[in-house]
């Protein structure tokens, strides 16, 4: 069975981005949800879009250079996320955004009423220093339960009880942390694990579909 496994996590993935970079707005995806086989910063830019628009996404790009961040972490703060967020939550207008880029990292919190929720990527020199990151995360994480089968899209990943989810991809981790968050959040009661989930593979659904 495991040699199926990149052929199962393919076609997951494949699902996933028929419908473009953001999943269909009419679902909301957990880990659970997925089937799974048997077996001192420099702020890079601070944005008011309380319904004025979104970031600029653009085409994912592998490599950071020293002024910044590349145009794939950028997407974390893109018009893909926030759309997914803003009909998950059934928002009436964009959540304000801050973003900042320090020490190879880009972050970007999306402010809510109920409290902060945070996506960042860190950006490694090679997929395996990358990996040696996410090693290191997962290892100090509390809680910490891996992705697995179909759920982590072919990709290392793992969870936290208190709303995080981590994906590792190339040389980026993906990190988004609903921790801030209450439990359940919108009109659907979604559980913040949720949300953070599909908010993450709606951003790696953009990196693969422009790489």
């Amino acid at each position: 069975m495991k040699k199926h496994k990149p052929l199962l996590a393919s076609l997951a993935l494949s699902s996933l981005l028929l419908s473009g970079c953001a999943a269909a707005a009419g679902s909301v995806i957990a880990p659970s949800d997925v089937l799974t086989p048997a077996t001192t910063s420099t702020e890079v830019g601070h944005t008011d879009s309380h319904g004025g628009g979104h970031h600029g996404g653009g085409s994912a790009t592998p490599d950071a250079t020293a002024d910044g961040p590349s145009d794939a972490a950028l997407m974390v703060c893109g018009e893909q996320p926030m759309d997914r967020l803003t009909s998950i939550l059934d928002l009436d207008q964009d959540a304000h955004t801050i973003n900042d880029w320090a020490d190879s990292t880009f972050t970007c919190t999306y402010h809510l009423e109920e409290g902060d929720l945070v996506i960042s990527v860190k950006e490694a020199k090679d997929q395996a220093t990358a990996l040696t990151y996410f090693d290191a995360m997962q290892a100090l994480a509390k809680d910490a339960k891996p992705i697995e089968g179909l759920a982590n899209l072919g990709f290392p990943a793992y969870e936290t009880a208190d709303g995080s989810a981590v994906f590792q991809k190339d040389s980026f981790v993906l990190h988004v942390d609903a921790a801030d968050l209450p439990a359940t959040i919108g009109p659907d009661s979604v559980t913040r694990n949720a949300l953070a989930y599909q908010l993450s593979t709606t951003i790696l659904a953009c990196w693969i579909e422009h790489p």
